[in-house]
């Protein structure tokens, strides 16, 4: 890691700044104690170990922090249908007409019919925290997401990142975890999150320059036909029975988050396959795989 925090106080300090060198203050400073992601009850073996959980939440938080405050928000939150009940039908295997990718970047739909379908040998997994396992986040919930993005940063930048999000709040939000059916010894959880592209795109950016560092992360698997997408390994102590997986992606105005937790060695082969799904079905149009 870089020895200093100096990177993240420029990108506040100067919007308009290069992208920052991989370096996270978040990763330096202590972040505080995170829940972890799996709701009472679920399956313990496979829930995300406290130190894991803080450097991933710290590492995604930093890059959001410092995408948001290099863009402002100056384009128009694209139309979106209303949430679907907790009791409405699965989506389709396809986006309808009243969900996708427009060629100017902005998707449009309910968030749980842009997540994938459960595909075949998968069902729903462990509640995402608060949020659920099949959600599209209400106003109030993303505001709550918001927040607990702003806890995971260094304190310094925590008001000028919690501003922006007060000022224009995440445009859309949506979670659905996937495990593997019937023993559940595989759990993927995916996270989309609207806002505006750029700040989208400098983000995940700044998270793949982040997850390069070798002290920090083992290299992860790559995912065919999306070079956006970016997948790192934290650390684990030789021989541990259970491992984590972390993938970021940026396409239009959409941020992909992907979580996935295991018995190791994960079946990397699986998860690539999920993830390279996801992406395709928010693929622009016009994109080549």
């Amino acid at each position: 890691m870089s020895e200093t925090t100096g990177t993240a106080e420029t990108a506040v300090r100067e919007p308009t700044a290069q992208q920052p060198e991989p370096t996270s203050p978040a990763l330096r400073e202590p972040a505080p104690a995170a829940e972890s992601p799996r709701a009472p009850g679920a399956n313990p073996g496979l829930a995300l170990r406290a130190g894991a959980a803080v450097v991933a939440a710290a590492l995604l938080g930093v890059g959001i922090g410092v995408g948001i405050l290099k863009v402002r928000y100056d384009d128009p939150a694209p139309a979106t249908a209303a949430s679907a009940p907790a009791s409405a039908a699965p989506p389709s295997a396809s986006a309808g007409p009243s969900s996708g990718a427009k060629s100017d970047g902005t998707h449009v739909g309910s968030m749980r019919d842009l997540l994938l379908p459960m595909p075949a040998g998968y069902q729903l997994g462990p509640d995402a925290g608060a949020y659920g396992n099949d959600t599209e986040l209400t106003d109030d919930q993303r505001r709550a997401w918001a927040e607990d993005m702003v806890r995971t940063m260094p304190e310094k930048l925590r008001d000028d990142v919690r501003k922006v999000w007060q000022d224009v709040p995440l445009k859309g939000a949506g979670v659905r975890s996937y495990a593997t059916s019937p023993t559940g010894d595989l759990v993927v959880t995916v996270w989309l999150l609207q806002y505006h592209q750029d700040a989208v795109k400098a983000d995940n950016a700044f998270v793949g320059a982040m997850a390069s560092d070798p002290g920090l992360f083992r290299e992860g698997p790559q995912i065919p036909g999306h070079q956006e997408a970016h997948c790192y390994l934290p650390a684990a102590p030789p021989g541990d029975k259970l491992d984590e997986l972390i993938c970021s992606a940026a396409v239009g105005d959409l941020r992909v988050e992907a979580q996935v937790e295991g018995v190791a060695p994960l079946p990397k082969d699986k998860v690539v396959t999920l993830l390279r799904r996801q992406l395709d079905r928010l693929a622009l149009p016009g994109a080549s795989a």
